[in-house]
C-alpha cells in the first residue's frame, strides 16, 4: 500500500496503524500519530484502518532537562 509518512512516499505492508508503526520500529516510543489531519489516539492505534494515499504524521516525544 502506498502512505506518505510525515511528508514521504512510503510502501508499507501494514494496514492497521498499530503494525505500520511496529514496521517503523516505533512501538515502544512516546508517540503523537495523525492520520489524514485528524489526531489519532493511542488507545485506537490497534483498531485504526489505513487506506491507500493516508498521510500520516508520527511525531516523537523527545524528553531532556
Amino acid at each position: 500500500m502506498h502512505v506518505h509518512i510525515n511528508g514521504e512516499a512510503r510502501q508499507v505492508k501494514s494496514v492497521i496503524l498499530a503494525a505500520l508503526i511496529a514496521e517503523l520500529g516505533l512501538q515502544d516510543k512516546r508517540l503523537a500519530v495523525e492520520l489524514d489531519e485528524m489526531l489519532v489516539p493511542k488507545s485506537k492505534h490497534a483498531e485504526t484502518v489505513l487506506h491507500d494515499g493516508a498521510k500520516i504524521e508520527i511525531i516523537q516525544a523527545v524528553g531532556g532537562g
